[in-house]
């Protein structure tokens, strides 16, 4: 995960706990409600972090298979070439 995903997701529930937490604070609220709150904001937010690091990885896997896919067709032009420059030395080699 690069650098800068990795300060986004943090930016992210940073924020989320500092709204979650301004929330708590300002809400004139008796003890049971603030803590059914809480429990509700902080499960929003996991759920919601839990879909952006999985995007993350999907889109991670994306990348990772395509450079799989260049190497592996790469790999095959070039075993084409010296196959075809072997016999092509071979027959001259031959005549």
């Amino acid at each position: 995960m690069s650098k800068a995903t990795r300060n986004a997701i943090f930016g992210f529930v940073a924020g989320a706990a500092a709204g979650a937490l301004a929330g708590v604070l300002l809400a004139p609220e008796k003890g049971e409600k603030t803590r059914k709150k809480i429990q509700k904001k902080v499960q929003r937010v996991s759920e919601d972090l839990s879909e952006t690091i999985g995007e993350k990885v999907d889109s991670l896997k994306d990348q990772v298979n395509e450079m799989i896919d260049h190497v592996k067709e790469s790999t095959n032009e070039v075993e084409a070439k010296v196959k075809k420059e072997v016999k092509a030395q071979t027959n001259e080699s031959g005549k």
